[in-house]
């Protein structure tokens, strides 16, 4: 599709905190909620702001594993119970690893410009604090081909991304690598200290690079190119917005500029049985840039801030270079010159992204959705970025796998 037939809105999102390590309210030894609480808090606020579940045509729930970190399937069943009037909508449950999310998003603008639905409440969704980190790690390995697991490393994610910070310290060298790698860390906890459903919101430390320098990598305590801090956050939390067509956004009151268009999109998928192709590019992810770019008429000029799927800070600084701010290699001096934080060229991860704000798997996609509905639209609260006339667009990047999954979405305010 060369563009859109039909215009497509997004509005009314809501972020539940984003619950584990970090935040006051978790103990590990005392009950948490589990995942129906989360749905239902989530959707029961977007619902609050579209006039209730009497507007919605139909439902999306985008998830990862809860059937082994919460032994429960069949997540579609839960729409339903945000809402008695959900009861026999038609609902789909998506899964794609950590893109569940976005693929739950997709989901609801296919059926709107389908036309077979005019409102489509979108939820993503994931707890997983509910075993210990090493049983977890074997959990989110299926986000993998399985038969690599057996000769992978113990924390199966972060050795595969520890290889592609191996391959680029040895391109283009260590230092340099881990110096645009510290301050992802420090944006992503800069940032997320302005929003409080962050993980990292309560984080006090000052010297937030001194703490980085100390943490050596050490493969005999972790894995051998990357410390705990390149990593994102063990989350438990869900996101909701509402996908909606112009007659949708009449039908709940909701003006326009109070909604983002939705200009491009792109989803693409890469043979999960090969390895990447270069540990040194994201080429998934590169590709799904040029093909939604290409559908939205823009250039990354004309960006304003964007939502990147930084699992692991290496992911961040390759992200740099597959959206084009950076050439192969100057990923790292880019983002080391500040580049990327919030006054920088291109404001990245506003409220702190995967490892800051955290990382509820299934749900990372509609939260990043949230975040940039809630920056075009001047809700960010003290999170808030000056949205420059000439930058009003938004872009979403969410990653499942190791580049397998790759979906973008650019938005501009709906008003424009």
């Amino acid at each position: 599709m060369s563009k859109l037939r039909r215009k497509v809105y997004m509005a009314a999102g809501y972020n539940t905190i984003s619950l584990g390590t970090g935040r006051s309210e978790f103990n590990p030894k005392k009950p948490r909620p589990g995942i129906e609480h989360y749905i239902k808090e989530a959707g029961q606020a977007t619902l609050s702001k579209i006039g209730g579940a009497k507007n919605v045509d139909e439902g999306a729930i985008g998830n990862f594993m809860a059937s082994r970190f919460n032994k429960q399937g069949h997540l579609a069943g839960f729409i339903p119970y945000i809402d008695e009037e959900l009861q026999y909508k038609p609902c789909t449950r998506t899964e794609g690893a950590c893109a569940s999310g976005a693929l739950a998003l997709m989901s609801g603008v296919k059926s709107v410009l389908a036309e077979t639905a005019d409102v489509v409440l979108s939820v993503g969704v994931e707890v997983q604090n509910t075993m210990k980190a090493i049983y977890g790690a074997d959990v989110l390995a299926g986000a993998g081909w399985f038969q690599k697991r057996k000769n992978g490393h113990a924390y199966f994610f972060p050795g595969q991304f520890s290889d592609r910070a191996k391959a680029y310290y040895e391109k283009y060298g260590m230092d340099y690598a881990r110096k645009g790698m510290k301050q992802w860390f420090v944006n992503a906890v800069e940032n997320a200290r302005l929003c409080p459903t962050a993980q990292e919101y309560e984080n006090k430390v000052e010297d937030l690079g001194g703490l980085y320098d100390k943490m050596v990598p050490n493969g005999k305590a972790f894995v051998d190119s990357l410390n705990v801090l390149d990593c994102s956050k063990v989350s438990d939390g869900a996101s909701a917005i509402a996908i909606m067509s112009e007659e949708g956004l009449e039908r709940c009151g909701i003006p326009k500029n109070q909604a983002v268009q939705i200009v491009g999109f792109a989803q693409v998928e890469r043979n999960i049985t090969n390895d990447p192709p270069d540990k040194t590019e994201l080429t998934a992810i590169k590709k799904a840039i040029k093909q939604a770019m290409t559908m939205a008429g823009i250039t990354k000029e004309q960006l304003g801030t964007a939502e990147v799927h930084d699992c692991f800070s290496i992911a961040g600084v390759l992200t740099t270079e597959a959206l084009g701010f950076a050439e192969p290699g100057k990923g790292a001096e880019f983002v080391a010159n500040r580049n990327t934080a919030r006054d920088g060229i291109i404001p990245i991860n506003t409220t702190g992204g995967l490892i800051g704000w955290g990382h509820p798997t299934g749900g990372t996609g509609v939260h990043q959705a949230v975040t940039i509905w809630e920056q075009l639209t001047g809700n960010a609260g003290e999170a808030q970025i000056n949205m420059k006339p000439e930058k009003p667009y938004g872009m979403t990047i969410n990653m499942g796998g190791d580049d397998v999954t790759a979906v973008v979405i650019i938005y501009k305010r709906g008003d424009l």
